[in-house]
């Protein structure tokens, strides 16, 4: 088995609405975050490569779009405001997936 990983960075707010007032992630705050992209491959294509790098500049194009400097719970409004790391994976997970068969963790 092949593994490689490529990490992708952003800033962003959000809030954690559900939990108690005096919880520091009930208010608006802010992250800068770090993506990371594991992709895994039983065997290297004809270059010698799980995946070219260069292909997952999509990915990048689509955070700094989508996520970079926005607020989180308006930028993925399907998450109904579940904002939390965990969530953000499986949505970047499933955004990439059908494109990245070698896609194993966000």
């Amino acid at each position: 088995m092949y593994r490689i990983s490529k990490q992708f960075h952003f800033s962003a707010a959000h809030r954690l609405a559900w939990l108690p007032p005096d919880h520091p992630c009930h208010r608006l705050h802010g992250h800068n975050y770090v993506v990371e992209v594991v992709l895994e491959a039983e065997q290297l294509d004809r270059n010698g490569f799980v995946t070219d790098y260069g292909d997952l500049a999509p990915v990048k194009v689509w955070i700094d779009e989508a996520l970079d400097h926005r607020n989180l719970n308006e930028a993925l409004p399907q998450l109904g405001g579940q904002t939390t790391a965990e969530h953000i994976a499986r949505v970047i997970y499933e955004r990439f997936q059908p494109h990245f068969a070698q896609l194993a963790e966000v």
